[in-house]
C-alpha cells in the first residue's frame, strides 16, 4: 500500500514535468481565481469588521416624561440589565441631556439662553449585546419595556438600522455569489486542463489497463497530480494576495474615511489562509476526479 502511494506520487510529479505547459495552466488558473477570491475576502472581512464597529453604537433609548425616583430607577435598571438582549444601561438626567445638547450646538449654544433643562426628557440608554444588535433584537426588547407605563417613548434609529442591515445582507450575498462563481469557473477550467493531459496519455492508460492495472492504481497518480497542482495554486494565491495587500490594500483602505474608525486593516486570519490553500487542493482533486470519471473509461 505504502509502495503504491510512493509510485503514484512519483508518477504524478513525472506527469507534471512531461507537460509543463498544461501543468502551469492548471496551477495558474487556480492561483488567479483564488487570488481574486482572497482579495475580495480581505475586503469583505474588513467591511464586516467595520459594520461590527458601527453596530457597537446601536442602542435603545427610552424616554420618560417624569424623572423617576432614585429607588425606582435602581429597580428598573436592575430589571433591564437582567434581559438577555441587554449589555449595559445608563441613565441620562434632564440636566445631562441639556448639557449634551449644548455641546452639540457648539457655537450656537447661545440659542439655549433662558431655557431650562426641563425642556428635555430624562432617558435610559440601553446598549445591546452583539447578537441582538439588529432590528429584531431592538424590537423584542422594546416589547418588554412597554410593560412599564413610565416609559413614554422609544428610539433605536430605525431608519439607520434598516439601511445597516440591508448593507450587511447585500455584502453577504455578493461574497456568496462571487465566491461560488469563481470556484465553479476554476473547477471547470482545471477539470478541462486535466482532460487534455489525460487525452495526451490515453494510449498509455489503455495499455496499463490491458496488462492488469486496476482502476485505482491507474487513476491515483492523476488524482494526486490534480491535488498537487491545486495546492501549488493555493499557495501562490496566498502569496500573491499578501503581496498585493502589503503594497496596495493596507494603505489604500486605511486612507478611506469609512475605515478610519478601525484599529487596523486586517489580512486573512490563519484559519482563512489554511482554507484558501485547502480550497486549491480540493479544486485540483475534484477537477481530476471529474475528468477521470467522465473521460477515462477504464
Amino acid at each position: 500500500m505504502f509502495g503504491s502511494l510512493i509510485y503514484a506520487a512519483r508518477r504524478s510529479v513525472r506527469n507534471m514535468r512531461q507537460s509543463p505547459f498544461l501543468c502551469g495552466a492548471a496551477v495558474g488558473t487556480v492561483a488567479v481565481s483564488l487570488s481574486i477570491l482572497a482579495l475580495f475576502a480581505i475586503l469583505a472581512l474588513n467591511v464586516q469588521e467595520l459594520t461590527r464597529h458601527w453596530s457597537e453604537e446601536i442602542q435603545v433609548t427610552v424616554y420618560m416624561d417624569v424623572p423617576p425616583q432614585e429607588e425606582a430607577l435602581g429597580e428598573w435598571i436592575e430589571k433591564i440589565e437582567g434581559y438577555p438582549e441587554v449589555e449595559k444601561v445608563s441613565y441620562v438626567s434632564r440636566g445631562e441631556a441639556f448639557d449634551r445638547f449644548r455641546e452639540r450646538l457648539s457655537e450656537d449654544a447661545d440659542l439655549l439662553e433662558g431655557l431650562e433643562p426641563d425642556i428635555l426628557p430624562a432617558s435610559l440608554g440601553i446598549g445591546l449585546k452583539e447578537n441582538f444588535r439588529n432590528r429584531a433584537g431592538a424590537e423584542t426588547l422594546i416589547e418588554k419595556l412597554r410593560e412599564n407605563p413610565s416609559f413614554s417613548d422609544f428610539r433605536y434609529g430605525q431608519e439607520w438600522l434598516e439601511r445597516f442591515e440591508t448593507f450587511a445582507d447585500m455584502l453577504q450575498m455578493i461574497v456568496t455569489v462571487l465566491g461560488g462563481f469563481l470556484l465553479f469557473a476554476t473547477l471547470f477550467i482545471v477539470s478541462n486542463t486535466i482532460k487534455l493531459t489525460l487525452y495526451a496519455r490515453r494510449e498509455e492508460l489503455e495499455v496499463m489497463a490491458l496488462v492488469g492495472g486496476t482502476p485505482l492504481f491507474i487513476k491515483t497518480p492523476f488524482l494526486l497530480e490534480g491535488a498537487l497542482q491545486g495546492t501549488l495554486g493555493g499557495l501562490m494565491a496566498l502569496a500573491g494576495a499578501f503581496v498585493f495587500f502589503e503594497l496596495f490594500l493596507l494603505e489604500g483602505l486605511a486612507a478611506l474615511p469609512f475605515f478610519s474608525g478601525l484599529y487596523g486593516i486586517i489580512f486573512l486570519p490563519g484559519s482563512h489562509q489554511l482554507l484558501l490553500v485547502l480550497s486549491g487542493t480540493t479544486l485540483g482533486l475534484f477537477g481530476s476526479f471529474i475528468s477521470l470519471r467522465k473521460f477515462v473509461r477504464i
